[in-house]
């Protein structure tokens, strides 16, 4: 199953959750956004309940999960990744964390801020947290796990490594999609890639397997020192094949479209666009 949030209303300031079936989406009405599903523990509900449709080709997305309460993500999990980047593999999560106002909505437009020159693209499979865990063991982990998306982690290498700490170039806003859907973990195949490409040219392929640590793995560990909660997001890292590590290094430009896809979770596409800065 996969479930989406709707952008809906006047100028689509409001949101609602939907069921993606073929080319429609089903309204799910009583909720705003996946997000709110989970917190119901109505995803079997989901499944069957019925209402009114929408062409999917029309649609607006927003971020699937529009306020989670956690937005965490973790660097180098992806062996060659570490390699690229020179590094040894980590032995626990390099972690850090993003807020709501970097999300995006699938189709909508990474802003490229004026304050950077160094923006570059992170293809990953975002996991979004089923229930509440505390000190989850693996298995318990794992049955937490609500579904899987997908995420651009991008990132303004220029503030990235103005210190050790990386949040201060992983939180811009509006430079993080998020989507298009959630899809159930009985989607994701066994063998599953990521790949990503710019402007229709591969830049990055990785195999889901690939990962130091795994999805359950990541939601083990982070609910050791906190609780995590239905609708929070941990993006999983991203492989091999971002434009920092690249000689001469290579960085997104206004006009250019990223696209994202994961073996039987979906493709995420965005575009690129200079932030409108109001003047004085």
């Amino acid at each position: 199953m996969r479930l989406a949030t709707l952008r809906t209303g006047p100028q689509h300031q409001r949101t609602v959750a939907a069921r993606i079936e073929g080319d429609e989406a089903v309204i799910l009405e009583a909720f705003a956004d996946v997000g709110a599903v989970l917190a119901a523990e109505a995803l079997q509900s989901a499944r069957s309940v019925d209402g009114p449709r929408a062409k999917l080709d029309q649609a607006h997305f927003a971020p699937v999960v529009t306020r989670p309460g956690k937005i965490l993500c973790v660097g180098m999990n992806y062996r060659a990744h570490v390699v690229e980047m020179g590094r040894a593999a980590p032995p626990h999560p390099a972690l850090f964390a993003k807020w709501k106002e970097s999300l995006i909505g699938a189709g909508e437009a990474i802003q490229l801020p004026p304050e950077s020159r160094q923006v570059d693209w992170e293809g990953e499979l975002a996991v979004i947290v089923g229930k509440r865990l505390r000190r989850a063991d693996l298995l318990e982990a794992a049955e937490g796990i609500g579904g899987y998306t997908l995420m651009c982690d991008t990132s303004m290498r220029d503030w990235q490594y103005r210190s050790s700490q990386w949040m201060q170039g992983k939180t811009w806003e509006k430079s993080t999609p998020l989507g298009p859907w959630m899809a159930t973990p009985d989607e994701l195949a066994d063998d599953a890639e990521l790949t990503t490409a710019v402007d229709g040219q591969e830049v990055q392929r990785g195999r889901i397997a690939d990962q130091v640590i795994s999805p359950a793995g990541l939601i083990s560990y982070v609910s050791t020192f906190i609780t995590l909660e239905p609708g929070d997001v941990i993006a999983t890292g991203t492989p091999g094949g971002v434009g920092h590590a690249r000689r001469p290094p290579v960085y997104l430009k206004p006009g250019q479209e990223i696209e994202i896809e994961v073996t039987g979770i979906g493709r995420l596409s965005s575009n690129v666009a200079n932030e409108a800065v109001p003047g004085p």
